[in-house]
């Protein structure tokens, strides 16, 4: 059974999202619904790191990964700008 789904995102989020999906020939609903489903077999998937992954865990501060993160929002801002 489908149900609607309303969410408030940030528009330049959207788009990029919607630029991605028609890239991959997919819906911006489809690409939601497989993030949710995945949601329920992601502890599946941490459960079966590999040593080098399980070696690696931990390496970048919480500071780090927010740098990265607002690098990233700021690269599809200026994409998205130029579009």
């Amino acid at each position: 059974m489908e149900a609607k789904l309303t969410l408030k995102l940030d528009k330049a989020a959207i788009d990029s999202a919607k630029q991605y999906a028609k890239k991959h020939k997919n819906s911006l609903s489809r690409m939601v619904e497989n993030y949710f489903r995945n949601l329920s077999s992601e502890h599946i998937y941490h459960m079966k790191h590999s040593s080098v992954v399980e070696s690696l865990t931990g390496i970048l501060s919480e500071d780090d990964l927010e740098k990265f993160a607002r690098e990233d929002e700021r690269a599809r801002y200026i994409i998205a700008k130029e579009t």
